[in-house]
């Protein structure tokens, strides 16, 4: 059967757990004290004085041989005394040894309850009050019972003192439980305040958190598990807030990036419209460089969606990355050489083959081309390097300037990131070429880093896993 404590805090069930343990345990050790007291003590009790009255045996048997009868110690408490007391008996009462202090038994009271009784069991001298319990042992001679020597236990003789004494005990056992009781719950309230007072603090904190306040945080004050808590909670609100700034970053991108090209396509459609512009080639053509723009920009944002659900295709098999790398170059050839851009190549001469997506492949190359176009300056230059590290191939696109600062480089694969200065809106690119890059990289089982490069511009390094020859 399991205890429950419905709607009831933490703070309190801790304090009534503990409770509970320091009343049980408080019970348990008078339970025990007192079996203790009344099968322990009072059996060693017994025990000492079942020992003395084997000591006594002997003494009552040489006593009956020299007077013949039981008649001598009747109403003579003091030889009954001597005999109890003394390893020698002393007949004359006045004599010092009936006078003797106790042996180690008799301090335990056990001579007061020795009963002589004659071989009839009819009483002859020492404690009347013989219970039905008493112990007896036979006194023999010659093999015939002369008497008996009955031991009533301690337990059956215990007085109305004893009686009061014993409530006492019971009463001061009882003012100690209530005591230990009182200072066991005052310790309890003092631990659960501050084992609790954390996890109050960080329930709190959650519920801020829950609420939208992604800027909550918990002071971790400790090394155990509540304090590794907090810290995964800070963790946990550190991202929260990171994401949703992300996402509202997001959205206005989103919305600047649609609204000038729409914008560009409102305008001259309406100046089409006015007579203030003539629809010519030329302005179709710039009709369809704004449409086309619109249309990467939301075929970038769908495969962006589907590389964040895992439902990007891919449709892999074994290639040579290197000539597909070549027929994507020689497809803007003639693009860089419009931009006064030179391009050399570096690739090993045997097949580079890797298990991979070819399609999937041609978009990372184009997308690497486009950003080298789009941001480097006329005159400047690209190299494409490609070399076996260990199981990987390295791709090495290098441009020269403008580069970008070094805080800059690991924020270049996030979306709608793009460098200040030179890598700005102006140059077009929606900032999402990179992040697109990423995914695709990363769903080879490979990586992308971005680094200074040696001509001054920005180095892209790919590692993909590479095939068995």
């Amino acid at each position: 059967m399991r205890l429950t404590l419905p709607g009831t805090s933490i703070r309190l069930k801790l304090f009534y757990a503990m409770l509970a343990t320091a009343v049980a345990v408080i019970l348990a050790m008078s339970v025990v004290a007192r079996v203790s007291f009344t099968h322990d003590f009072l059996g060693y009790l017994n025990e000492q004085a079942q020992g003395r009255m084997e000591e006594l045996m002997p003494r009552l048997e040489q006593s009956y041989r020299e007077h013949g009868s039981w008649e001598f110690i009747k109403e003579n408490p003091g030889i009954w005394y001597s005999l109890l007391r003394s390893t020698r008996p002393e007949l004359d009462p006045d004599t010092p040894s009936s006078k003797s202090s106790p042996s180690g038994s008799d301090l335990t009271g056990a001579h007061l309850r020795f009963t002589l009784l004659d071989a009839d069991r009819k009483y002859v001298i020492g404690f009347r009050d013989m219970q039905a319990d008493a112990i007896p042992r036979p006194i023999m001679r010659d093999g015939t019972i002369i008497g008996w020597v009955a031991l009533t236990p301690f337990e059956s003789v215990i007085t109305a003192i004893d009686q009061r004494f014993q409530h006492k005990q019971w009463l001061a056992h009882l003012l100690i439980g209530l005591v230990s009781i009182l200072f066991t719950g005052f310790i309890a309230i003092k631990i659960a305040n501050v084992l609790l007072s954390p996890l109050t603090r960080l329930a709190k904190a959650t519920h801020r958190l829950a609420g939208g306040d992604y800027t909550t945080r918990v002071e971790v004050a400790t090394q155990d598990e509540v304090g590794r808590l907090s810290a995964d909670f800070n963790q946990l609100a550190l991202t929260l807030e990171r994401n949703e700034r992300m996402r509202r970053n997001f959205m206005a991108d989103v919305s600047h990036e649609l609204r000038t090209p729409l914008g560009i396509l409102n305008g001259q459609l309406e100046a089409i419209e006015d007579g203030l512009l003539e629809p010519s080639m030329d302005t179709v053509k710039s009709l369809q460089s704004e449409v086309a723009t619109l249309n990467k920009l939301v075929n970038d944002l769908y495969d962006l969606s589907l590389a964040d659900v895992g439902a990007l295709t891919y449709r892999k098999a074994d290639i040579d990355i290197g000539s597909l790398l070549r027929t994507s170059l020689h497809s803007y050839e003639e693009t860089y050489r419009e931009h006064g851009l030179a391009v050399a190549i570096d690739l090993p001469q045997q097949a580079m083959l890797v298990h991979a997506d070819a399609g999937r492949l041609q978009q990372l190359f184009k997308n690497i081309l486009e950003n080298t176009l789009r941001y480097t300056d006329s005159g400047g230059r690209l190299q494409v390097a490609c070399r076996r590290e260990q199981h990987y191939w390295l791709l090495q696109f290098d441009d020269s300037t403008p580069g970008t600062t070094p805080e800059a480089l690991p924020r270049l694969f996030e979306r709608f990131f793009r460098a200040d200065a030179s890598r700005n809106r102006a140059n077009g690119g929606a900032g999402l070429g990179l992040a697109i890059c990423q995914h695709i990289v990363e769903a080879h089982e490979g990586s992308i880093s971005a680094d200074a490069s040696a001509f001054g511009g920005l180095r892209l390094s790919i590692w993909l896993p590479a095939s068995p020859a």
